[in-house]
């Protein structure tokens, strides 16, 4: 499946400044994978060592949260947008 990858300004480095990016994959870990084969280092900005989404990255799959559906595992389809976003903090 081919989908719109939205990417957060601190990983436009890896993307050479591009804010949306196509990738492929079955599922969002797929998705992930196919992101860091082209463009390196993506997954390891991203995930932990245990191939979950770091604790302050948010994934969002048509505005609805990886979390509340099946996470790493959420199937895709064609023409879905993913969003990649940092979490903010303040106070």
């Amino acid at each position: 499946m081919t989908v719109d990858v939205q990417i957060p300004a601190v990983l436009k480095k890896l993307t050479g400044g591009a804010k949306s990016v196509k990738g492929q994959g079955q599922t969002v870990r797929e998705l992930l994978e196919d992101l860091d084969r082209e463009y390196p280092g993506m997954k390891k900005q991203l995930t932990s060592e245990d191939g979950q989404p770091h604790r302050f990255v948010n994934i969002y799959l048509n505005d609805e949260d990886i979390r509340f559906l099946q996470q790493m595992e959420t199937p895709l389809k064609d023409g879905d947008v993913v969003s990649i976003l940092p979490a903010i903090a303040g106070g």
